[in-house]
């Protein structure tokens, strides 16, 4: 009998969960609001969810489940249109981003839940710390074993996400010089990183069961992985994007994950363990520098552009995108590239603009808020 059933889902289906932050409008601070945001919110007979997070600072979107880009991005702007309507209600705003440009991270208020309680008892102040904000990106899989392998293949690109998504240039009041800092804080938990080299998900299963039973682990949640399979969902869960700043970016990123799956599942490149040994300085460059890093590839035979890998990439998913009616979610991604027209470029404009970060926060929260 299997430790770790793996419930498997038919074709590449999408869902995304994103992580969204509730702000004061006159102060650009946290409002600390989710109860009274989830208290007024009436989905109907939506099958997305809105959840509370680890802060109450929080809210999380979870979409259902769609075959296409389409459908998708129909569903995030109805959401998006609800949340927001909700939030002018309370005289609080929402909006996307890594991270809080200024919010102290001492001032977070931890949700009051058994899971947020435990956590914190756990972690300390990094539980504070992890008010930070992320997109979640969900695939559909038959199978353990196509699920491994899709983690694998996909770790080649991760960075491609890092930077496409990266919103997160302040943190703590000081610009720190990175596209996306959210994810120095997601370093420091000791669960954070990659999955195991396993291509069978006996494999996987034993290797979860040997740190259930030391006591590292007490469910698939505790992995603060990268990427890593969902297999009460059937999914890949990519996990290491920054909430984009509107949801039309969030569902494009889908849309990117969706034909690069179904491009690496189909075609079945195989895969080296040298793809983990140039992860991580991958990971950092794209953090560090967002569409103008370098990467590291060895197939290319030295170093690449980081912009000219995800347009080369871009045109070998033209095919694959039609299969998803994804072309034009594509085209506009590629033209984000061209012209690194980018949050986190977004961003930096705005307080150059502005001059102080509170403004930059209600125009974030308008950026999210508007049609």
């Amino acid at each position: 009998m299997s430790i770790l059933p793996f419930s498997g889902s038919p074709g590449l289906s999408i869902g995304i969960e994103l992580e969204l932050q509730l702000v004061e409008l006159a102060s650009g601070r946290h409002a600390f609001a989710s109860e009274d945001m989830l208290r007024d919110l009436d989905l109907g007979d939506s099958a997305a969810q809105i959840k509370p997070e680890i802060s109450q600072s929080m809210i999380e979107i979870n979409s259902s489940i769609h075959r296409d880009f389409p459908s998708l991005s129909k569903e995030l702007q109805g959401l998006r249109e609800l949340i927001s309507g909700t939030a002018r209600g309370l005289d609080i705003g929402v909006c996307g981003g890594g991270t809080h440009p200024f919010q102290p991270w001492a001032d977070q208020r931890i949700s009051d839940t058994s899971r947020y309680k435990s956590l914190a008892e756990r972690y300390g102040f990094l539980a504070k710390q992890f008010a930070v904000f992320g997109q979640h990106i969900h695939l559909g899989v038959p199978d353990g074993d196509t699920a491994l392998y899709l983690c694998h293949a996909l770790t080649r690109y991760l960075p491609h996400f890092v930077a496409l998504s990266a919103s997160s240039p302040f943190y703590q009041g000081v610009d720190t010089g990175f596209a996306c800092s959210r994810l120095s804080v997601v370093n420091a938990f000791p669960l954070s990183g990659m999955p195991p080299w396993v291509f069978r998900w006996e494999e996987f299963e034993h290797y979860f069961e040997q740190l259930r039973s030391l006591g590292v682990v007490r469910s698939m949640k505790d992995f603060y992985w990268d990427h890593r399979p969902k297999p009460e969902y059937g999914t890949v869960e990519i996990r290491i994007a920054d909430t984009p700043l509107t949801v039309h970016r969030a569902a494009l990123l889908a849309a990117y994950a969706q034909a690069l799956a179904a491009a690496l599942l189909e075609e079945r490149p195989r895969l080296k363990a040298e793809l983990y040994q140039t992860y991580a300085v991958n990971r950092f460059r794209a953090a560090r520098y967002g569409l103008a890093a370098e990467l590291l590839c060895p197939e290319r035979g030295g170093p690449y552009g980081l912009q000219a890998d995800i347009l080369d990439t871009l045109s070998w998913l033209e095919p694959y995108g039609r299969q998803y009616a994804a072309t034009e979610a594509l085209e506009q991604l590629r033209a984000l590239v061209h012209t690194f027209d980018t949050d986190d470029v977004w961003l930096r404009k705005s307080q150059a603009s502005y001059q102080e970060l509170p403004a930059v926060v209600r125009a974030q929260a308008g950026r999210w808020m508007s049609a």
